[in-house]
């Protein structure tokens, strides 16, 4: 090779000379010789090209190295054990928490709404006593609830304070997994407020606690300072409220159930809980006994053969007779559900801030029309039982609510005979049946969704139903046939008529037309508790548990054009620290106005023409006003229902057979000298005389529709005609005889040209004796029959 070529292969990277070499001698070593220098002359042309095809690393990529993200990790780990350190070093165990102690010595001040005092109550119920006083064993019961890993933890739960700052911060509220140790710091040294600063203290505190005091000297701590309900603080008040002894003779029993109660004293407690609650404290009580087995604490079989047992009745206190007892219950519990809202606090935690704790809280409760409706029940209920000539008598109990439709307050409320007497509120439980004061709950629900019949005709007041008794529902794959009252049939009837005699069979086949899970879901928008019910088409018949309280919201949603209302009991809430605000009554329009004032337009036709007319309509004392309510009367009559409504007063009165000392739900017949006792009946004898005595005279209703009884209808009735699409199973046609069997299916109501036999009702004479035991003749179902055979409806 000459300069010259040496030269441009020099200049073209050495190529030619690779190939050259390459070629000259394969076996002397001269081409690994020349790749060399072709790598090496490549190296020196295209070294550069070579790093630049490698991708560069952005500015984020450079900065955020794993090296520096382990490293920042670390470095804020050292910087919270330092802080931590720190914040043991500088934080003190402080002296009892005496502005807290102090303030569980004030009484709480309640009040009417024009300002007069209602009660003064709440001073804490308290006495220490030394652990030596509470049975080991008993001791045990309480760690077995709390803490299991008391006796050997340093006074923290890691993980569980971890969660609790976590949540703390996310705006969660508190969520558990404090130990006794933390509890009995918040209870005596600290506050129950929910901050990061107050939990970093507890934590800090509590392990000097731990470290400082014995493991007995915590427990007897938090055993003397925790709040039980009843307004008892502490075990040894506890164990006298509950179960009439001192704490040195409790069982492992009774340890349980007041260990039990400390998660929520109020629903807990077994004299007023709910079937819920009552459920719920039973599996806290055998979770415990289950964790002392666990701990080598109790024997096997000593836990086997122990059983329940329910505490003792509440003892009556000073400033809490009548219905005091009952108003400053709800005001404290409706105070304590904000406190958790804004707080993020458990129940207990509330009602340890709330319990004699020093507020004034002001209710909406009208003085006036308190005293009215204390009056009513005395002079159209209570006044006429004779346990002593009728045993039943003994067994009614009486609850009403009555509410502002345009405020949502609370005006007045009727909770028992005497809160000493009965300590359950009649007006605030949820347990026994609404019964037909739940179909205007139906029938909104199909207006709303604007919902056709099984032959595709839209449902109004003026649609026809067949109101056969016991006819078989179409449309729907679990079997229902529901029998009206007193096996009564009507025939065709449109559904204002319907409404006005409360027929079972016509609501069970538009619940199956709307759809039930629309049905609940309208009840739950109203501001039942139906969410969580099976939808089935037996909750047509209002099947599931309410309350007068309940109840009054839904109707109050309907006088206020359907505007959701909340009925509210505290008008304010103050401490001398703080100042609550309460949420308002009054939230978003739930219904449209026109399906409210269509479902109001209806309800007038009860009053007017139906099951309400003699006590409400042709009451003297009703003095123009235009009024819509339903009638109620459950299965076995064991609830009867009135709730109704003005344009400014929406009341519900419910009556319940309660037996008077197993407290189980039980049949009213024969109370008070009536065969029956039906919703048109007692409570709406209540609810007029209540209501003709504090309501607005000559009002009416400003309706938004051209539907129903409280206006003119502007078209003719719409007959539903046979299906138009095949429904769940064959139908076939009622024979013309009351008496003879169901047939498996039938429309949803017969084309016009059918006939349908309608049969008289069944009713024993006006003279029959009054049953205590047994229904009247043909008796059954849950509706109110106009032809009721004591004359109330």
């Amino acid at each position: 090779m000459g300069r010259a070529e040496e030269r441009r292969a020099r200049q073209r990277g050495g190529h030619r000379v690779a190939s050259t070499s390459s070629s000259s001698s394969p076996t002397t070593g001269v081409e690994g010789g020349g790749r060399a220098a072709a790598r090496k002359a490549a190296k020196g042309r295209g070294g550069k090209s070579a790093k630049a095809g490698k991708p560069k690393k952005s500015g984020i990529r450079r900065l955020f190295t794993w090296k520096k993200v382990l490293g920042t990790f670390f470095g804020f780990c050292l910087l919270g054990i330092g802080a931590f350190i720190v914040l043991y070093i500088i934080v003190p165990v402080p002296d009892g928490n005496a502005a807290a102690l102090a303030a569980q010595q004030q009484s709480n001040v309640y009040k009417y709404s024009d300002g007069s005092v209602l009660a003064r109550f709440g001073k804490v119920n308290r006495e220490i006593v030394d652990l030596s006083k509470v049975p080991k064993d008993v001791q045990h019961t309480f760690v077995a609830a709390e803490n299991k890993s008391f006796y050997t933890d340093s006074g923290i739960d890691p993980r569980g304070t971890a969660r609790g700052l976590y949540n703390t911060l996310m705006g969660r509220g508190a969520q558990g997994g404090s130990t006794i140790t933390q509890q009995y710091v918040k209870n005596y040294y600290l506050s129950q407020e929910q901050t990061v600063t107050r939990k970093l203290k507890e934590m800090v505190i509590s392990l000097k606690v731990d470290r400082q005091n014995s493991k007995d000297d915590i427990l007897a701590g938090y055993l003397n300072t925790s709040y039980f309900g009843r307004n008892a603080y502490g075990i040894q008040a506890a164990a006298q409220a509950y179960y009439r002894v001192d704490a040195e003779d409790l069982s492992v029993e009774q340890g349980a159930y007041l260990a039990a109660l400390l998660q929520a004293p109020s629903q807990y407690d077994w004299e007023v809980a709910s079937e819920t609650g009552k459920k719920l404290v039973k599996a806290r009580w055998n979770y415990v006994l289950d964790n002392m087995v666990e701990e080598d604490w109790l024997k096997k079989a000593d836990r086997d053969a122990m059983e329940f047992e329910p505490p003792e009745k509440p003892k009556g206190a000073a400033g809490l007779e009548g219905q005091k007892g009952y108003l400053v219950d709800l005001a404290n519990t409706q105070l304590e559900n904000q406190l958790m809202k804004q707080e993020g606090i458990t129940r207990s935690q509330a009602e340890a801030q709330v319990i004699g704790k020093g507020w004034t809280i002001t209710l909406n409760i009208d003085k006036k029309k308190q005293a009215k409706l204390e009056k009513a029940v005395k002079e159209q209920l209570t006044s006429k039982l004779d346990p002593k000539k009728r045993p039943v008598d003994k067994d009614i109990q009486a609850g009403a609510v009555s509410v502002d439709p345009k405020t949502g307050e609370i005006v007045a409320l009727y909770g028992g005979v005497d809160y000493f007497k009965h300590f359950r509120s009649n007006a605030t439980r949820a347990d026994y049946q609404p019964a037909s004061t739940f179909k205007p709950v139906i029938l909104a629900a199909a207006l709303e969704d604007e919902a056709v019949t099984q032959s595709d005709e839209p449902i109004t007041p003026s649609t026809i139903y067949d109101g056969t008794s016991k006819r078989p529902v179409v449309g729907s794959d679990i079997a229902f046939a529901p029998e009206n009252e007193d096996d009564r049939d009507y025939g065709d009837v449109t559904v204002q008529k319907a409404m006005d005699d409360s027929i079972n069979s016509v609501f069970a086949q538009m619940g199956v037309d709307v759809g039930m899970d629309n049905v609940l879901k309208m009840g739950e928008k109203l501001g039942m508790d139906t969410a969580e019910l099976p939808a089935v088409p037996a909750q047509t018949l209002g099947s599931m548990g309410a309350s007068p309280l309940q109840m009054a919201g839904v109707y109050a949603t309907l006088d206020n054009h359907g505007k959701q209302v909340t009925p509210t009991l505290v008008k304010s809430a103050e401490h001398a620290t703080s100042k609550v605000e309460m949420p308002d009554p009054i939230g978003d329009q739930v219904l449209t106005p026109e399906t409210a004032d269509t479902v109001t337009s209806v309800l007038t036709g009860v009053v007017d023409d139906g099951t309400a007319r003699k006590s409400v309509r042709e009451n003297s004392a009703r003095d123009g006003r235009q009024i819509a309510g339903k009638t109620g009367t459950s299965d076995d009559n064991k609830s009867a229902w009135f709730t109704g409504y003005t344009p400014d007063l929406v009341t519900s009165v419910g009556l319940f057979g309660e037996d008077e000392k197993t407290r189980a739900q039980t049949k009213m017949y024969g109370a008070g000298g009536k065969v029956r006792v039906a919703g048109g009946g007692f409570p709406a004898q209540i609810w007029a005389m209540y209501t003709f005595g504090v309501s607005a005279k000559n009002t009416k209703f400003d309706l938004d529709t051209d539907q129903g009884a409280a206006v003119k209808p502007t078209k003719s009735p719409t007959v539903t005609q046979q299906p138009t699409r095949s429904p769940s199973s064959n139908p076939t046609t009622k024979p013309p005889t009351s008496s003879a069997p169901p047939p498996s299916s039938s429309p949803a109501s017969p084309p016009p040209s059918q006939t349908t036999t309608t049969a008289p009702p069944s009713s024993p004479p006006a003279s029959s004796p009054a049953p205590t035991t047994s229904p009247p003749a043909g008796g059954g179902g849950t509706s109110d029959d106009p032809a009721q055979p004591d004359g109330d409806e």
